[in-house]
C-alpha cells in the first residue's frame, strides 16, 4: 500500500522541483563557480586520451601512488599526509573520475577497473615506475583493480580501511535514491544548491567517529567542491554500481602475490572490517592485516603513524 503513497510524493516532488529548477540551477552552477575559484588544482591537469585527469606531484624517492575515497578528492591527502611522506617518496595522488578536478568518463566509470587504467595511463605520462598503490575507502577497490589489471607493473598495495569485498544486503535508501533518474533530478539538485557548511561537519563526524576531524580539515579539502552536482552524481553512481565488481574482483584476488598491507580500524562503521579487511586478509597470499583498535575510518589522518609504517613496508619490497 505504501508504494502508491510513495509514488505520489515523489511526482509532486518532481513537479515542485521543476517549477523553480531553473533557479535551483542558477544557484548550483554560482555555488560551483565559487567553488571551482576557491580551491583550483594543486597540481597538473594531464590530458589522458581526451579526459582531463587531475595530480597532485610532490617529493622525491621511490614512487608512491595515493587513491581518495568516496565524495573525495587529493585535498583528502594534501592535508596532512603527503606532507609526511614527501621527503622519503615522489608522491602521486591523483582525483577519481568526476571527482576533485578529473573529468567523469560517465558510467563507464562504475567499474573501479576503468577508472584504475586511466590513473594508471596518467601515472606513465608522469614516468611512474613500479610504484606502491595505496587506495583508501573506494580508492582501495580502484587500487586492487589496478593489480588485477597489472599485476607485474607495482611494487606492492597498501589498502586503508578498504572497501574491497562484496557486503550482504544493500547501501540503504540514500544510495539508492541519489543514483536514480529522480533523486539526480530533485536531492542532489538540492544538495548542491543549498548544502552548508553544517551538513558537512555533521557528514564528517560520522567518518571520522569515534574521533574529531582535525582542526582545519573541512577549510582544506574543499567540501565545495564535492557539493557540486555533477561531483555528487558521479560519486552516487559510482558507490551504488560498486558491489557486483567487487564480487567479480574477489574471485581474481587469491591469485594476486604482490605484497599487500592492509590497515583498518576496529570502529569502522562506515566500512566494516569484519565484513572487508578481515575477509579479504584470508584470500590474499601475501597480506599483512594491521588492526587498529577503536579507530574509525580515517586512519590516515587520525593514526598517520601506523599507515606511514605501512607505506615503508611496502616500499622496502624489491620492485617486480
Amino acid at each position: 500500500m505504501w508504494f502508491p503513497a510513495i509514488a505520489a510524493i515523489a511526482l509532486i516532488s518532481v513537479l515542485s522541483v521543476a517549477g523553480c529548477g531553473v533557479l535551483l540551477d542558477r544557484r548550483a552552477d554560482r555555488r560551483a563557480k565559487v567553488a571551482r575559484a576557491a580551491y583550483p588544482p594543486t597540481g597538473q591537469l594531464l590530458d589522458v586520451g581526451g579526459t582531463t585527469v587531475h595530480a597532485h606531484v610532490e617529493g622525491a624517492g621511490p614512487d608512491l601512488v595515493l587513491i581518495h575515497g568516496a565524495s573525495g578528492n587529493t585535498r583528502d591527502f594534501t592535508f596532512d599526509l603527503v606532507g609526511r611522506l614527501a621527503p622519503h617518496y615522489r608522491v602521486i595522488a591523483f582525483d577519481r573520475p568526476g571527482l576533485g578536478w578529473t573529468d567523469d568518463p560517465g558510467d563507464a566509470a562504475i567499474d573501479p577497473a576503468v577508472q584504475a587504467d586511466l590513473l594508471r595511463a596518467a601515472a606513465d605520462q608522469l614516468g611512474v615506475r613500479n610504484p606502491v598503490v595505496l587506495g583508501h575507502s573506494y580508492g582501495a577497490a580502484v587500487a586492487l583493480a589496478w593489480a588485477l589489471n597489472d599485476p607485474g607493473g607495482i611494487r606492492a598495495l597498501v589498502l586503508v580501511s578498504g572497501a574491497t569485498m562484496p557486503w550482504p544486503g544493500g547501501l540503504g535508501l540514500w544510495y539508492r535514491i541519489s543514483a536514480s533518474a529522480l533523486g539526480d533530478a530533485i536531492l542532489l539538485r538540492l544538495l548542491a544548491a543549498f548544502a552548508g557548511k553544517r551538513r558537512a561537519d555533521e557528514a564528517l563526524a560520522v567518518i571520522f567517529r569515534p574521533k574529531q576531524a582535525p582542526k582545519g580539515y573541512v577549510d582544506h579539502i574543499g567540501v565545495e567542491l564535492t557539493l557540486r552536482q555533477a561531483s555528487l552524481r558521479a560519486n552516487a553512481r559510482q558507490v551504488n554500481g560498486l558491489k557486483p565488481h567487487l564480487v567479480e574482483m574477489s574471485r581474481h584476488y587469491a591469485g594476486l602475490h604482490l605484497p599487500v598491507e592492509l590497515i583498518h580500524g576496529t570502529a569502522d562503521t562506515i566500512v566494516p572490517i569484519a565484513v572487508h579487511s578481515d575477509k579479504l586478509a584470508t584470500l590474499l597470499p601475501n597480506a599483512r592485516l594491521t588492526r587498529l583498535s577503536g579507530v574509525g575510518h580515517m586512519p590516515h589522518h587520525t593514526n598517520p603513524e601506523a599507515v606511514i609504517d605501512a607505506i615503508r613496508r611496502a616500499s622496502a619490497h624489491s620492485a617486480p
